[in-house]
């Protein structure tokens, strides 16, 4: 999924580990589970201004629902812990992490080679695939191939996978990047870029909430090339935090696939519209 990494720096290290719901400073404990997400990535998670059954508050303001919290539920209840969801940027939840200012990030993150230099993961608990995101009345909306994409301005969100495939289209003009998928989609809107890329939940939310856009999923063989993994989400823990990894694993594995695949149907249908 989202695989790029940022360069982080001291000041930004603070302000992640300050901002959120549970944002004191320090490690843990196991009565605990602090998670980590944007609450900004729908429909993985986003903020709703109202709280309902399903969601929960956040003390950087309002409250965060999704799959991912729907996840964090499941895995919170299962070990015993009370669920502490702390919002905060894509770029700040890597050092907030190492910081011990939270103890799991499970927001839609890859399992890479470089990121595992600082922290752990557990198997994936989602798998998807790419698309893209295009207006339906625009010159893309019939695209199949990448080739159909040649000359296209295209737009991935800041520091991920989604944002470096993009000069895999022939003749492509590579926008500049944004940090999250509102932001993308006014540009998309606007006529500011043709098309975003995204993994096919986010696509499919994107395309639900705005009447105004659809999906492009591509003709087999003629999308991006990718590795299966790249699309895999994983739930993050410190590096060598090995019993709270293991306790995360045992209860992710007492998630079925089927219902995996039922909250993410069901977190599709109720993101916001201006998600």
């Amino acid at each position: 999924m989202r695989k790029g990494l940022a360069l982080l720096s001291f000041a930004l290290l603070l302000s992640a580990c300050g901002s959120g719901n549970g944002g004191s400073q320090g490690e843990g404990d196991s009565k605990t589970l602090r998670v980590g997400m944007e609450c900004n990535y729908a429909p993985f998670n986003w903020t709703e201004t109202e709280s309902s059954e399903l969601n929960l508050e956040v003390s950087a303001g309002g409250y965060c629902d999704g799959y991912d919290v729907q996840i964090a539920k499941q895995i919170a209840a299962a070990t015993g812990r009370e669920l502490v969801i702390t919002k905060m940027d894509w770029d700040s939840l890597e050092p907030s992490l190492n910081s011990g200012a939270i103890d799991a990030i499970i927001a839609g993150m890859t399992d890479t080679e470089d990121r595992r230099q600082n922290a752990d993961f557990t198997t994936p608990y989602y798998q998807s695939k790419m698309a893209m995101i295009v207006l339906k009345d625009g010159a893309y909306a019939n695209a199949k191939t990448l080739a159909d994409f040649s000359g296209a301005t295209v737009q991935g969100q800041l520091n991920t996978m989604y944002d470096d495939v993009i000069d895999q289209i022939p003749n492509v003009t590579h926008a500049q990047p944004l940090e999250n998928y509102p932001y993308m989609i006014a540009a998309l809107k606007s006529g500011t870029v043709d098309a975003l890329t995204a993994e096919t939940p986010v696509a499919l939310g994107a395309a639900a909430a705005h009447s105004d856009l659809a999906v492009v999923e591509f003709e087999d063989g003629k999308g991006f090339q990718i590795d299966l993994s790249d699309t895999a989400v994983s739930i993050a823990v410190k590096k060598g935090n090995t019993e709270l990894l293991n306790e995360i694993q045992k209860a992710l594995d007492e998630i079925s696939e089927e219902s995996r695949t039922q909250m993410m149907e069901d977190a599709t249908k109720r993101q916001p519209a201006g998600e």
